[in-house]
């Protein structure tokens, strides 16, 4: 491949690092294929970026994005400001629903919890991490970053990322209309109920506003 940069190792790592965010997750052979990197060069930079957490692999052995991607993506957020509005909504929001609270972003075909706060009291611990990358295709939170809302602003979902949990969320947009995060109480169905939004519905899309106003929307 031709150098970008001029430092042919870096940008050989970029091309791996790329080419397994475009595609969520990649085996070795499919990594070879998508970067035009000979097996042993792939294999040793995909070694190499996982040894600094750039990379991890998953039960499968293929190669997914690392969590310390995932806290330089939360620090970019931050400065975006986007982080910096939502912290105080999500704490309010936490102690005016008594339940988990996070803030999710996008990332290509997944999406990245960015900040999360545990419920007061302690008990169970089903707060989503900060970190975490789940699915765009199961969760409450997915699908708001998805637009797949209600007629009220929120979406919901039971027992369907995990047994047992239950979580409302809403997105939170630019002026143009494109979403740039979704805020998410979550919790156990017993507490939530299997109907959240008609629970916690109205607050998530309270703060999911008041978010925007304070990033100036």
């Amino acid at each position: 491949m031709d150098s970008i940069s001029g430092v042919g190792v870096l940008d050989k790592s970029v091309a791996v690092v790329e080419a397994v965010h475009e595609a969520g997750a990649l085996s070795l052979a499919e990594l070879v294929e998508r970067t035009g990197l000979a097996r042993p060069t792939a294999h040793r930079l995909a070694a190499a970026l996982e040894t600094h957490r750039l990379l991890r692999r998953d039960d499968d052995g293929r190669w997914r994005l690392g969590m310390r991607l995932v806290a330089w993506g939360s620090a970019a957020g931050a400065e975006s400001g986007l982080l910096d509005a939502a912290g105080p909504v999500l704490v309010d929001l936490r102690d005016a629903t008594g339940e988990g609270v996070q803030l999710y972003v996008r990332d290509g075909a997944t999406r990245v919890c960015v900040a999360s706060l545990e419920r007061q009291g302690g008990g169970l611990r089903d707060t989503v991490p900060t970190g975490a990358v789940l699915p765009l295709d199961l969760g409450s939170g997915g699908k708001a970053l998805l637009g797949e809302v209600s007629g009220g602003g929120w979406a919901h979902s039971v027992a369907e990322r995990e047994a047992g949990v239950a979580s409302v969320s809403a997105p939170v947009s630019d002026p143009a209309g494109r979403i740039v995060g979704a805020v998410s109480v979550s919790g156990p169905i017993e507490r939530l109920s299997r109907d959240p939004g008609a629970r916690h519905g109205d607050a998530v899309v309270a703060a999911a506003r008041a978010v925007e106003a304070r990033l100036g929307y």
